[in-house]
């Protein structure tokens, strides 16, 4: 295999890991208005993913910087062309982290109500703007010679990015409301498994839509292979939250959007940036990618450096495994307390 093919699909492993990872952090934020029902049970949804939502986070700086190494071309078309659209989920993104660490400053209402607006936005636009991006590159966007990106932020709004939007949202937030059950006790676990039923027959259904318009208007007998699997995952993972299988039902979400993002991918194959204007103008594997020289090199390092992350990230959600619930917080003095709790 040449480098630049290996390095298209570890870009889409990269990808993989932030959206299965930082997914279910978007849907945790997302559910703060359904199951938050007072400050200590929104505290609960928070701890959850207090020691980890950091470091799910950090895998899409992998993914960007590994994008802007192996395929410059690529990254430089798509981070212009989508200026506005990635500038809006990075300040989500910011808008998110502060949130996480500022609403526990002050105990005023008002102020972490802010706060918690401010979690719920900057976990939804993300989820929503994921989407419409990847959407948009697997269907084409207008380019010139160059591969200069000539359209407007509204050619990206079009039929069928705007439904892989809600795509991601419904199935991050519903990855998102799995883990919630599997992390929680008491009531708030049953709130969140009988919510994960309701938003798991809403996403089986938009899902459906937008893999099989990606198969049958860009796909290939690959990724008509790949969404056909990730819409038996996500049947099954919605049969296992019914039976209060949360473990499987949250495995079965992971793999669920493992494979339409490797649907998304194998439809785009071998072009990483297609031009809806004229073929001519695409980016390829072949004239995006860096030297192989560049790509020698970052395959060692990532040989090393993949398994030592993996671990780490590994230990790091085995040492947080417990479950957490109100008891947790009704019992810690003072909200500092409840904090370390989630970071310790």
């Amino acid at each position: 295999m040449d480098l630049n093919v290996l390095w298209f699909w570890i870009i889409a492993a990269m990808f993989i890991g932030y959206f299965v990872l930082d997914g279910f952090d978007f849907g945790v934020g997302m559910s703060l208005p359904f199951l938050g029902r007072d400050d200590t049970d929104r505290r609960v949804l928070i701890n959850t993913i207090g020691p980890i939502w950091d470091l799910n986070e950090t895998w899409v700086i992998v993914a960007g910087a590994s994008l802007f190494a192996a395929f410059p071309e690529w990254y430089a078309t798509l981070f212009s062309g989508f200026y506005l659209a990635l500038l809006l989920i990075l300040l989500a993104l910011i808008a998110r982290g502060v949130s996480f660490e500022y609403r526990h400053q002050r105990s005023h209402p008002r102020w972490k109500n802010w706060f918690d607006g401010m979690i719920v936005v900057g976990s939804a636009v993300p989820a929503l703007l994921w989407g419409v991006a990847f959407a948009n590159v697997v269907q084409g966007v207008p380019l010139d010679a160059g591969h200069n990106y000539t359209g407007t932020l509204f050619d990206l709004l079009n039929p069928y990015a705007l439904l892989g939007g809600f795509t991601t949202l419904l199935l991050f937030f519903t990855h998102g409301v799995v883990f919630v059950s599997l992390k929680t006790e008491g009531d708030i676990r049953q709130r969140a498994r009988r919510l994960a039923v309701r938003s798991g027959i809403l996403t089986i259904v938009v899902a459906a839509a937008f893999l099989a318009w990606t198969v049958l208007a860009y796909g290939t007998t690959a990724s008509a292979v790949l969404a056909s699997a990730a819409a038996l995952t996500l049947i099954v993972s919605f049969v296992a939250n019914l039976r209060g299988a949360e473990g499987w039902a949250f495995a079965l979400m992971a793999a669920t959007i493992a494979l339409a993002v490797l649907t998304l991918f194998a439809s785009l194959f071998p072009d990483v940036m297609p031009a809806s204007n004229d073929p001519a103008n695409s980016l390829t594997i072949e004239n995006a990618s860096s030297t192989p020289y560049t790509l020698q090199v970052m395959s060692w390092t990532a040989l090393i450096a993949m398994p030592v992350i993996l671990l780490y990230q590994g230990w790091s959600y085995w040492v947080f495994r417990k479950r957490i619930g109100r008891a947790h917080i009704e019992g810690a003095q003072g909200p500092e307390r409840v904090d370390e709790h989630a970071t310790t």
